[in-house]
């Protein structure tokens, strides 16, 4: 039998054993055992042999580690006869770090830490010593700091980036306006967040004859200040993107760019790369224009304002009367839009996110974040805009990053439609494939039964993740053949390097296929990954400040919704999205219990619990060791919904 040698990196587990993932992304991921492992951990990249055979590749052994992922890492010091060890507070990195005498530096047992393992003895953990220490274990500022430096998130900019910001001209001469779209004496305003400090996107507005609209997108020209090979540029490139936190911002900008000379603020000139859209009764766009352009933000505009003046706020509306009538028709427009993307099939997800704020007095607040028709009007002018610029680019056949959405897999499609067959649930499944549109059926048939909670998570995760990508293979969660991010360039690198193309191309004086041709591919993939990072690195601080607030309500009763099923338990999810478990043990009624990840059900023959399926717990307590919040079901409810 011929052997199957596979390169691939290993993802670890608290329990001990692993998985392979393979280098080749057409094969599929491979359990391997502890006693198979070799040595290997978390994060290596090795070379491992498939041990099931040509019939089912399924698992493996490890035969090489070819190089070691993680060499340093952070955790809580602990010691011990022979000196000391760290554990690691990344789960999946399952050895501690054995610290010998002299080698902890000045740490005491408790300690956070940042450990630089130095070798890997066989059959033996890691050694490694003490490099940094972080603060006490638990206390909040140190476990904060131990999270961004697992995510390897860099606090500060280099000196060079710094000083070559600083050293940018807010100036804006008669050389900078040539070959610009002169819209200064059009009324733009920009819609933000009510703490939001840099406003990189403004929008304008008005009613044409035939039942027809012009709409333009203004987004901040960051190419102008940030030029390729550029202190910033390098920089920019290594974050690819800024991270967002409750009481922090990485940026991936310094703030001279950020907060000033790319924030389009009120009354001051600002360059833009600008949209100019004419959009018909139906929502499709008739005519466009993108070019360089320069604005002067009329108003600073905030959702809740925006929305006070919706819902008809005398107040509001009066204070903003130079803006009502163009807020009106933003309002009429976006409608027409939301109805296209309806009619089109775009996939409108359920998905609720938790909105973490802390007040004067540290108090932490979890509720969820508002998704309301000023929010919509926003979302829906920005898709259109970047689906416009990507269809744009397509056709000219030039090199790009495109925002792309897979169509899900085969085997994932098989288990959605199983699902919903055993909910008995009908779904139309072609073997041909699968459209946007279908979702979209399933979501509104099930939208006001109890399903439909259950069915929009399993939905989700049938689902590919989003990425960048320099080949155009479209958008299925929006029913999109062409999409890119077009309107966030402080904060995405993407955003910011088809800016570039875009007006390289427009000029005529740069070949963009020599300039860009590979550095897309790069740029994308490298987007991708730091995106990736960013998303779980917030999503790991959430998660902290979620922790710390349902740390106050111990023996409290809440409702919530099942929003996992494992062999250890359930876990439960709040109406504000904070989540916990509901251990096994904790569960009455028989001992043992069966997990079927199929249906996503847990049952002991005479009671199962479901995915979605509504239920009272009360709190237990918080485990900080473990960042888990810990719940005892009390008893299953009917939701709202049902």
């Amino acid at each position: 039998m011929k052997r199957q040698i596979i390169e691939g990196k290993i993802q670890g587990n608290e329990r001990g054993y692993a998985f392979l993932l393979p280098t080749d992304k057409g094969l599929e991921d491979y359990f391997i055992p502890h006693a198979d492992l070799k040595g290997a951990m978390h994060g290596d990249l090795v070379l491992a042999e498939a041990t099931d055979g040509e019939g089912a590749r399924t698992t493996a052994r490890v035969l090489k580690v070819i190089e070691r992922g993680i060499t340093e890492l952070v955790g809580t010091y602990f010691t011990c006869k022979s000196g000391g060890f760290v554990v690691p507070d990344e789960r999946k990195y399952y050895n501690d770090v054995f610290i010998p005498f002299g080698k902890g530096v000045r740490a005491k047992a408790g300690d956070k830490v940042v450990c630089k393992i130095l070798s890997y003895p066989k059959k033996q953990n890691p050694e490694g010593i003490i490099s940094k220490i972080l603060g006490r274990q638990f206390d909040k500022n140190a476990e904060l700091k131990s999270i961004l430096f697992s995510y390897k998130l860099p606090e500060r900019f280099p000196k060079e980036v710094i000083a070559e910001s600083e050293n940018l001209s807010d100036k804006i001469s008669a050389e900078d306006l040539k070959a610009r779209k002169d819209y200064r004496n059009l009324l733009t305003f920009t819609i933000d967040g009510e703490d939001a400090k840099d406003f990189d996107d403004a929008v304008s507005v008005e009613r044409l004859s035939g039942g027809k609209y012009k709409l333009g997108v203004h987004i901040a020209d960051v190419s102008h200040y940030v030029r390729p090979s550029s202190a910033i540029d390098k920089q920019a490139y290594e974050r690819a993107t800024s991270v967002y936190f409750p009481e922090k911002v990485i940026p991936m900008l310094p703030e001279r760019l950020c907060n000033d000379l790319c924030s389009l603020k009120e009354g001051v000139d600002r360059l833009t790369l600008s949209v100019m859209m004419t959009v018909n009764k139906d929502g499709k766009v008739t005519d466009y224009e993108i070019s360089p352009a320069v604005i002067n933000s009329s108003a600073r505009l905030t959702y809740n304002k925006v929305q006070a003046i919706i819902d008809g706020d005398k107040k509001v509306i009066k204070k903003y009367k130079n803006l009502y009538d163009s807020i009106m028709v933003m309002n009429e427009l976006a409608d027409i839009l939301i109805e296209k993307r309806d009619r089109d099939g775009s996939i409108d997800l359920d998905v609720k996110e938790s909105a973490i704020s802390v007040d004067a007095n540290g108090e932490i607040l979890v509720t969820l974040e508002p998704r309301d028709k000023s929010h919509r009007i926003i979302e829906e002018f920005m898709i259109l805009a970047n689906v416009t610029v990507a269809e744009y680019m397509f056709y000219l056949e030039k090199p790009f990053i495109y925002r792309v959405h897979e169509d899900p897999s085969e085997e994932r499609l098989e288990n959605f439609y199983a699902f919903l067959s055993g909910l008995g649930v009908s779904a139309r499944h072609s073997r041909e494939g699968v459209h946007p549109k279908d979702f979209q059926t399933i979501l509104k048939k099930a939208e006001n039964s109890r399903l439909f909670t259950v069915i929009n998570r399993v939905m989700l995760r049938s689902m590919q993740k989003a990425k960048y990508s320099p080949v155009d293979v479209g958008h299925f969660g929006l029913s999109a053949k062409h999409y890119c991010h077009f309107t966030s360039p402080i904060r995405r690198y993407p955003d910011l390097v088809i800016h570039r193309i875009i007006k390289d191309f427009l000029s005529g004086k740069v070949d963009v296929e020599e300039r860009y041709g590979n550095f897309v591919f790069d740029a994308a993939a490298q987007s991708s990954e730091r995106e990736k990072n960013a998303t779980e690195a917030e999503r790991a601080v959430d998660d902290y400040y979620k922790l710390l607030y349902i740390s106050n309500y111990e023996g409290e009763e809440f409702e919530g919704v099942i929003s996992g099923v494992t062999g250890f338990g359930l876990f439960v999810e709040l109406g504000n999205g904070v989540e916990g478990i509901v251990k096994l043990e904790t569960l009455r009624g028989r001992r043992r219990w069966t997990c079927d990840q199929k249906n996503y059900t847990l049952s002991d023959g005479k009671t199962t619990y479901k995915l979605g399926e509504g239920v009272k717990i009360s709190v237990a307590g918080v485990n900080l060791a473990e960042r888990r919040a810990e719940f005892i079901l009390i008893d299953k409810i009917n939701l709202a919904n049902n």
